[in-house]
């Protein structure tokens, strides 16, 4: 998933969800980086209140993993609330002996050169997350790369790779069909999309992975414009309408103050630096 999407907004910041989604228009810089060229673009807009950017969790693993991005990751832009979030899929092929996470870690612990496990990139939110759950359970675990798509999840089923960890978007379909088990996801509790998926935190006490998304205007902006945004959020956010497409994509409501989002946003750049320097991650 790209780090971020800006977003270019003419319309009232205090009107109906359908209002505010009528007057807004993206901008695509296209691909690159990480999503660091959209954030950089937008860390150095006007602060006026019409240009935005939805962040996703991407945004703080390259903050952590990239020897430099052309912006501070915190102090260039004004948060305005966190949209969703969403968990981790733990996944193997159907033929993989493993019907749980205790015994494919087990199973990693007993091989010298442990298990794989794939992602959409280097230095992605899915490819940190294998780091940690490596990490702590102290499981060696093989990283291999993919440039995204769905070739992550091919690689799995065909049995290339031992482990997809993804989202419930992207594993779902083929947990559905039979041609991937689910043996974990990275919430704290299990998670509607996959009800009977245990969490992961039943073989290692305390583990959790929550990714995100979230809006954000260059640093600056007005603090009244922000409290509209965040106000005009918050009743978007209630409508059951929305909640259900949410629900339905693997994701719930998320809402958050501006203070909030900014906190929870310097807390997973320390995290996954921290997992990038115990992985020894070379940074990009």
């Amino acid at each position: 998933m790209p780090a971020a999407t800006p977003i270019r907004s003419r319309g009232s910041s205090r009107q109906s969800s359908k209002a505010v989604s009528s007057n807004l228009s993206w901008w695509n810089p296209g691909p690159g980086a990480g999503g660091t060229i959209a954030s950089g673009h937008v860390a150095k807009a006007p602060a006026d209140g019409y240009t935005l950017i939805m962040l996703t969790g991407g945004h703080t693993a390259s903050a952590a993993v990239r020897k430099s991005v052309p912006y501070d990751p915190v102090a260039d832009f004004s948060m305005i609330s966190t949209v969703t979030q969403f968990p981790f899929v733990v996944a193997v092929s159907a033929d993989n002996p493993a019907k749980t996470l205790a015994q494919l870690l087990e199973t990693a612990r007993g091989k010298s050169d442990g298990v794989s496990f794939s992602s959409v990139g280097v230095g992605s939110t899915q490819h940190l997350t294998g780091e940690l759950l490596a990490s702590t359970a102290k499981a060696p675990m093989l990283h291999i790369p993919y440039r995204g798509g769905g070739a992550p999840v091919v690689s799995v089923i065909a049995g290339d790779v031992d482990v997809l960890v993804d989202t419930a978007t992207v594993a779902g379909p083929q947990i559905q069909a039979g041609k991937l088990r689910a043996l974990a996801v990275t919430s704290s509790e299990p998670w509607p999309l996959l009800p009977d998926v245990p969490p992961a935190n039943k073989a290692l006490p305390g583990f959790e992975v929550m990714s995100w998304l979230g809006l954000a205007a260059p640093a600056g902006t007005p603090a009244d414009v922000i409290g509209k945004l965040n106000a005009t959020l918050d009743d978007i956010l209630k409508d059951p309408g929305v909640r259900k497409k949410l629900n339905d994509m693997g994701s719930e409501p998320y809402y958050s103050s501006p203070d909030g989002m900014r906190d929870m946003i310097r807390d997973n750049i320390v995290q996954w630096k921290q997992v990038v320097q115990q992985a020894q991650i070379p940074q990009q």
